[in-house]
């Protein structure tokens, strides 16, 4: 089954659900965090699946890889930030080794999305055109 859509990609999907974990695990972290490692992660949560939705929404190959690189930035950002949250005591040690096992799986599914684009718009260079579809962006490991 071929890719139509953005929200059809697992990383996608994963990556919201990493959001919805993030506002929860970070629902107790106390008033005097309000704004500062609680905006922090929530917001670099946003980002993953917002890139991977505006990278997509660019129409070009090379936009799109860039977008998923900025992603996965994010999910390094919230990997330290987690890890902080778990030093200073604010997240407890196995809440924040389940984050970071999520991370994981969601930076490695990215990597493979950016390398999947990258080959595909290096092919299609050397066909003369930059033009992409879906259709060689299937689910999978």
């Amino acid at each position: 089954m071929a890719v139509s859509h953005y929200k059809d990609l697992i990383v996608w999907q994963r990556s919201i659900e990493l959001v919805e974990r993030i506002y929860a695990a970070t629902a107790d972290f106390g008033p005097d965090e309000r704004f500062g490692l609680v905006s922090q992660l929530r917001r670099a949560a946003v980002s993953v699946p917002s890139n991977i939705a505006e990278g997509n929404a660019r129409r070009s190959t090379k936009d799109y890889a860039r977008f998923v690189a900025m992603a996965l930035g994010s999910v390094a950002e919230i990997e330290t930030q987690i890890e902080i949250a778990k030093r200073l005591n604010l997240l407890a040690f196995n809440e924040a080794q389940d984050v970071l096992g999520e991370c994981e799986e969601i930076s490695k599914m990215l990597i493979a999305l950016e390398r999947k684009l990258k080959a595909y718009a290096a092919s299609k260079i050397s066909e003369g055109s930059e033009d992409w579809s879906f259709d060689s962006l299937v689910p999978g490991p």
